[in-house]
């Protein structure tokens, strides 16, 4: 497993090295609309898959400590609530900055 996470690693470094010499050069067409758009979907699928994932995580971990802790119930659904606003104002700020982008 972790020999796994060291080629993730480096793979995520190579991809990082060679970003900027892959965007460098400017678009010659007017093609680039329909792929946008397609990048644009993938980019705001990610980031409500990513989401919607956390936000699962951190609803099962908070009812988990509700259920093993009844006394501390108004203290988790608060710590709660924040988590759960700071993971939507990521997705959010997501869909601003792609707004952004195609416009």
């Amino acid at each position: 497993m972790k020999k796994q996470w060291v080629w993730m690693l480096m793979l995520l470094v190579v991809v990082t090295v060679f970003a900027p010499a892959a965007f460098a050069q400017e678009q010659a067409g007017a093609g680039n609309k329909a792929l946008s758009g397609i990048a644009v979907g993938f980019g705001m699928a990610i980031a409500a898959f990513g989401c919607g994932l956390a936000q699962g995580r951190i609803a099962s971990a908070a009812c988990e400590g509700m259920a093993r802790n009844p006394g501390a119930a108004g203290a988790i659904r608060a710590a709660m609530i924040l988590g759960l606003v700071f993971v939507e104002t990521l997705v959010l700020f997501t869909l601003a900055m792609i707004a952004l982008k195609v416009s």
